[in-house]
């Protein structure tokens, strides 16, 4: 059974049977494996909505463990209305505006959009493109209803400048720009430990992390070709240990890329948990003046958009944009570096 069919069909109930290696299972792992491509987060909506139950009869948690020789029916699909960004009053922080784009700020913890799966409205509050629906009421629609304007994403953690599309012809010419590479972008990312070179770049191809789908990784065979160039500008030596500040240039803009490319140079940016940062840094060097000072938590990625440029759609000029580093990521760096 797969995703497509399990939520299109309309042969319901499904039956599944429990085999004996799977005795003592939670309810949602079991259905998770059993129903390929449908996700844990989708089965567990099943659950919620009461469409699972025992043959016998009883609805199930989705903790519930399954039982020597019993089946698990699964009554029918979840129905939810397709989900649309709405206009939040959010402040956004806009750098350039014409008739054609926009050019925006983008803080750190704001998605850019909802996710295709997010059936809560709840998930859908507080992002980017909510902030943008509110500011200019009417963007492209290339995108879907999700991401209207969105022609290029930066993820969660990651902050910077991102060029948003309010009609569709400016969003075709501009996605052709970043297809095409003539679109550039550059980044500021601190990183632990000294890289051996003062610049150098990264080709390796990036896929999904089969263990963790969160994760992405240039370990699989396979997956898609990913360039990043980058340049040493500073090499830190603080009581935390040793980093490098880097710029950063991409060249393709695959999910996670820099994040996963400097993991697999064992640099992590710091601040990113999901590929080996560790979540505090503690004082350790002693000729610093270490036990006099607190642990530090920097509670976003090291990793900033801070330079973009494009060709106008309409005009065909040539745009460059510049912001620097929030103001968090300045202080973090004083904090690194400060005296005892």
């Amino acid at each position: 059974m797969n995703a497509k069919s399990l939520f299109m069909s309309d042969s319901f109930p499904i039956l599944l049977e429990v085999a004996e290696d799977q005795v003592g299972k939670r309810l949602d792992q079991f259905l998770a494996a059993k129903l390929a491509g449908v996700s844990r987060a989708r089965v567990q909506q099943l659950i919620r909505a009461g469409q699972v139950r025992t043959r016998a009869g009883a609805t199930v948690k989705r903790s519930y463990r399954l039982e020597r020789g019993e089946h698990i029916e699964i009554l029918g699909p979840i129905r939810t209305p397709p989900l649309r960004a709405r206009a939040e009053q959010i402040p956004v922080d806009v750098v350039y505006e014409d008739d054609h784009l926009a050019v925006v700020n983008k803080p750190a913890g704001m998605m850019v959009h909802a996710g295709a799966g997010a059936t809560d409205e709840a998930r859908n509050r507080g992002t980017l493109v909510n902030a943008l629906l509110h500011r200019f009421a009417s963007l492209s629609e290339v995108g879907g209803e999700l991401r209207p304007g969105i022609v290029h994403r930066l993820d969660r953690s990651t902050s910077g400048l991102m060029v948003v599309a309010k009609t569709d012809q400016s969003h075709r010419q501009l996605a052709e720009q970043f297809a095409a590479r003539k679109a550039k972008k550059s980044y500021i990312a601190l990183v632990h430990g000294w890289l051996e070179q003062d610049g150098g770049t990264i080709e390796r191809n990036v896929s999904r992390d089969r263990m963790r789908r969160t994760r992405m990784t240039t370990r699989r065979e396979g997956g898609r070709q990913a360039i990043t160039h980058y340049r040493v500008l500073e090499r830190m030596e603080t009581a935390y240990g040793k980093f490098s500040l880097l710029e950063i240039r991409i060249e393709t803009g695959r999910t996670h890329q820099i994040r996963v490319h400097l993991a697999s140079l064992a640099h992590p940016v710091v601040g990113d948990t999901l590929y080996g940062a560790p979540r505090e840094l503690t004082a350790q060097d002693a000729k610093f003046g270490s036990r006099e000072r607190p642990p530090l938590a920097l509670g976003r990625n090291f990793l900033h958009a801070s330079t973009l440029q494009i060709i106008h759609p309409a005009t065909g000029e040539s745009l460059s944009f510049a912001r620097p580093l929030p103001r968090e990521l300045e202080r973090f760096i004083s904090r690194l570096q400060a005296k005892a």
